[in-house]
Parts: structure tokens; sequence; C-alpha cells
């Protein structure tokens, strides 16, 4: 499944894309208060400076999804999940690799990210794709359910 994936920027307003963010919307509620949970909404994925994408495997289904949001001086990351059936099978780090590539493609060297504390898989998954803590940034503020990390680009 791995070589399959095929990632591209996608608009959010389609039926498996608003699946996709309400299922990781249905993981994420039980696990953090609201205040605690800072995905973007939908209206949040349409914002000019944001770039949302899907990756699909070879019959044209939706496996995962992600957003890179161009900020002040960053990039972030926001909104990444996969299905859990299309895990560990590449589809995650075929999906940060093309949000990284979109980033530094339009000059960023950082990419950011928020995610919670109750989401182990997740955090050992970053922290092997390179990304490593650091304190929060941009609008967000210290929260004991929010770990922030980030990532310096290396352009060849």
């Amino acid at each position: 499944m791995s070589g399959s994936a095929r990632v591209a920027i996608e608009t959010i307003d389609q039926p498996e894309a608003l699946a996709l963010v309400a299922e990781l919307d249905a993981h994420l509620e039980p696990l953090y208060p609201p205040e605690s949970r800072h995905g973007l909404t939908v209206d949040g994925l349409r914002a000019a400076n944001v770039f949302f994408a899907l990756a699909r495997d070879e019959s044209g289904r939706a496996m995962g999804c992600g957003a890179v949001m161009h900020a002040e001086g960053y990039a972030e990351l926001k909104r990444m999940y996969v299905r859990p059936t299309a895990r560990k099978h590449g589809v995650g780090a075929a999906i940060i690799g093309f949000l990284e590539r979109h980033a530094a493609d339009h000059g960023f060297t950082t990419v950011r990210l928020e995610t919670g504390t109750k989401q182990e898989e997740a955090l050992s998954f970053y922290r092997g794709m390179g990304y490593a803590r650091r304190g929060p940034f941009g609008a967000y503020r210290p929260d004991p359910l929010s770990i922030f990390m980030e990532k310096i680009l290396i352009r060849p």
C-alpha cells in the first residue's frame, strides 16, 4: 500500500474529505476538552493560506488527509489523519512528505505542529519523521494537553 498512496492538494468540499475530518473529530472529541482541540474548522480549511491534501489508494479511495497552513515565518501541519486500516503502510509519511515539500517549495524552512498528549502513536510517528518538541508558537498558549513540535527542512 505504501507505494500506492497518491497525495495531492484537493478541496475540502467533497464528501470523502469531509468524512475524514469528521472521523478525526470523532477520535479527538472524547480525548480532549474543546479548549484543547486546536484543529481548523472546515471553514478554516478553506482559507487562502491553507492547503488541504488527500491521500488516495490505487482505486481512488481517500485513506488520509492533512493540511499545511502558511504562517508568518513557518508552515504548520494541521488536520493530519490516516484511517486506522491504512496506518503502518506509509500513508502518513506520504502525506507529511508531500506537505513538507509544499512548504519548502513556498519558501518555508520550518514546519511546526501541535498535537495532544494522549496520542502516543501520533507522537511516535512525528518523532520518527524528524519532529522535535518545542514550546508553544503563534497564537497557541501553554496547555497541559498539548505538545508542540517542529522540524527544520533541509533543502538540497
